[in-house]
C-alpha cells in the first residue's frame, strides 16, 4: 500500500529492475564483461592448480566463488555507474518512491547479473576440474542462490555508498570483500563438502548460516540504504 503520495513498493521494485534489465539487454556490457573476466579467472585457476582428483575437491570450490566475487565487483561498479550518468540516481531519489523499493530493485538486478555470471563459471569448473555436475547440482544450486542473495544485497548497499567517490572501484572492493567474507567462506566450505560427496545433512548447517547472513544483509540494506543515498 502507498502512503503520503509514495508509489507502492512492488511496482517500484519491478520498475527499477526492469530499467536495469532493459539497459543490459540493449548493451550487454555487464554480463559480457564480468562473465568473460570470471571465465578467464576460472581457466587460469584450472591451469595453475590442476593436480588430479584430490585437487578438484580442494580447488574447485574456490574456482567457483573467487571469480564470481571478483566479477560481482565489476557488475556492481557498472550498475551504479549507470545511475551516476545523466544524474539518473538524482532522478530516482526525487521521485515519490521509497528508498527501500529502490534498494530492492537494484539488488534484484544485481542478483540476476551474478546468476548469469555463475551460469558461465559453474559449467566451466565442471569441465576444467572434471566435476560431475548432474550429481552435485541439486545440492549446489541452493548454496549458489543463498550466496548470491548475500552478494547482491551487501554489494548494492555499499555500491550506493561508493557511487559518488572517484576511486569507487577500489573503495568498493576494499569495503565489500571483508563484509562478504562470511558468505564467501561459508559458500566455499559448503561447495567443498558437496564436491567431496557429502549429502544434505552435512550441508544443511551451511545453508542455515547463509540464510542468516542473507537476512542480516537484506535487513541492513533496507534500513540503511536511504541514509546512505541521501547524504
Amino acid at each position: 500500500m502507498s502512503s503520503g503520495g509514495t508509489t507502492p513498493v512492488l511496482p517500484t521494485v519491478l520498475a527499477v529492475l526492469g530499467k536495469d534489465l532493459l539497459i543490459e539487454i540493449r548493451t550487454r556490457e555487464i554480463v559480457t564483461t564480468a562473465g568473460f573476466f570470471a571465465a578467464l579467472v576460472t581457466i587460469m585457476a584450472s591451469v595453475a592448480f590442476w593436480g588430479g582428483e584430490t585437487t578438484t575437491k580442494v580447488i574447485g570450490p574456490g574456482a567457483i566463488w573467487l571469480p564470481v566475487s571478483f566479477a560481482s565487483v565489476l557488475a556492481l561498479s557498472r550498475t551504479w555507474q549507470r545511475e551516476r550518468e545523466e544524474r539518473a540516481l538524482t532522478g530516482l531519489l526525487v521521485a515519490p518512491v521509497s528508498r527501500a523499493a529502490i534498494f530492492g530493485g537494484k539488488a534484484a538486478g544485481v542478483f540476476l547479473f551474478v546468476l548469469a555470471i555463475e551460469a558461465v563459471v559453474v559449467p566451466l569448473v565442471g569441465l576444467m576440474f572434471h566435476v560431475e555436475l548432474p550429481e552435485v547440482l541439486p545440492r549446489l544450486l541452493p548454496v549458489l542462490l543463498l550466496g548470491t542473495v548475500g552478494i547482491a544485497s551487501t554489494g548494492t548497499l555499499f555500491g550506493a555508498m561508493t557511487v559518488r567517490t572517484r576511486a569507487r572501484d577500489l573503495v568498493l572492493a576494499s569495503v565489500l570483500f571483508p563484509l562478504l567474507s562470511p558468505t564467501l567462506v561459508t559458500g566455499v566450505s559448503a561447495t567443498r563438502e558437496i564436491f567431496a560427496g557429502y549429502g544434505w545433512a552435512e550441508i544443511r548447517p551451511h545453508l542455515l548460516l547463509l540464510g542468516v547472513f542473507d537476512v542480516v544483509s537484506l535487513a541492513g540494506g533496507l534500513t540503511l540504504f536511504g541514509a546512505l543515498v541521501d547524504d
